[in-house]
């Protein structure tokens, strides 16, 4: 069964037909939007500071969604995902973006619309991300403009995919 836990009063609190894997953590002030999906092994860690979810968002196995205590928050927009054993803290991510495999958003970094940060890359406190662009590397850099064609082929379509992989199973929170 997931760990959903209160911390220090405020509960996780949760839209319609989300998908919590039974090993998911999620405790404290996280707020989550509709069809949203917390997978095997991730972490949503409310503690020290709130975490606001939009809609359609996925945080896949093994990502640790954290922030800095009485610092940062993290905010995280409609459609993003968040890939396997992806790091993301303290920041601001808006609609539509990939977040791709171990990749690390630090503090105060603001990923704008329609972005794609690269598996791997690092994106070092502060970093903002201007919209329809693809950051990678570490330290990470813009290395050309999104497609429409990536849009829609891979935003879009892994956010779809784990919205129609959550369906698969049962147990709703």
């Amino acid at each position: 069964m997931a760990v959903i836990l209160p911390v220090n009063g405020l509960h996780p609190a949760f839209g319609e037909n989300c998908f919590v894997a039974p090993n998911a953590t999620i405790v404290g002030d996280v707020i989550m939007g509709d069809d949203c999906s917390v997978w095997f092994n991730a972490v949503v860690r409310g503690d020290v500071n709130s975490i606001r979810i939009a809609n359609k968002v996925n945080i896949q196995d093994g990502a640790v969604i954290h922030c800095t205590y009485k610092k940062t928050t993290v905010d995280l927009g409609n459609n993003v995902s968040i890939g396997h054993n992806a790091i993301v803290h303290g920041c601001k991510v808006h609609d539509n973006v990939l977040i791709g495999m171990g990749a690390i958003v630090m503090d105060n970094c603001e990923i704008h619309s329609n972005s794609i940060i690269a598996a791997g890359a690092v994106l070092t406190e502060g970093t903002v991300v201007p919209a329809g662009c693809i950051y990678a590397g570490v330290p990470a850099k813009k290395v050309k403009d999104i497609s429409q064609e990536l849009i829609q082929g891979e935003i879009n379509r892994i956010a779809d995919n784990y919205l129609m992989y959550s369906s698969w199973f049962k147990t709703e929170i």
